[in-house]
């Protein structure tokens, strides 16, 4: 396990498209399917990463408090799945619904939707307006495995509740730190 941070893609940019599975419903889904008016949550995580186990609870949370809201979620797993086969389909589907996933979780198996976002580590957080252009990428909130900080979810939340209630979304956002991403060879 890598300590790695997120890439922090600049702000205002676009959100690159995706046509990708979703290992639940075996459909097909494209950004388009899942994005909102109000904002979209763009995540990527896996399912053996310890830094993803360690808030599988809030990420549960957040989107069952703000997809009532009119907020969409969409979580991504991009890592090479033959030399971490924990992180197959079939494993991601179980996950999925053992946690009760409120969102899509999409299998990325080129890694090109990725690299389009960036994304370097899971987790890695993206929220994008209802234009989609990018307002936040970063960290759920400042708790790690083992540092003792609680798990709130709070600069995610306060960026959600920002665009909620029509405010400008900081701009002083932290990277998001977990795995690096396991890159194919």
């Amino acid at each position: 396990m890598s300590l790695t941070p997120s890439n922090m893609l600049p702000l205002g940019t676009s959100a690159p498209n995706f046509n990708l599975i979703d290992v639940v419903s075996e459909r097909m889904i494209t950004l388009d399917d899942v994005k909102s008016e109000v904002a979209t949550v763009v995540m990527f995580i896996c399912n053996h990463c310890p830094y993803v186990k360690h808030i599988q609870s809030e990420l549960v949370k957040i989107a069952e408090d703000y997809i009532p809201e009119g907020i969409s979620f969409v979580a991504i797993s991009s890592n090479d799945v033959e030399n971490y086969p924990e992180d197959s389909p079939e494993l991601m589907k179980t996950l999925a619904r053992q946690w009760g996933y409120p969102f899509p979780y999409l299998y990325d198996e080129t890694q090109a939707v990725a690299k389009a976002y960036d994304a370097a580590c899971t987790p890695d957080f993206y929220v994008f307006d209802g234009s989609l252009e990018l307002v936040y990428r970063g960290q759920l909130d400042d708790s790690r495995p083992g540092n003792e900080k609680e798990l709130t979810g709070k600069d995610l939340r306060n960026t959600l509740d920002d665009i909620i209630k029509g405010n400008p979304v900081s701009e002083e956002q932290w990277p998001s730190q977990g795995c690096n991403i396991k890159w194919k060879k």
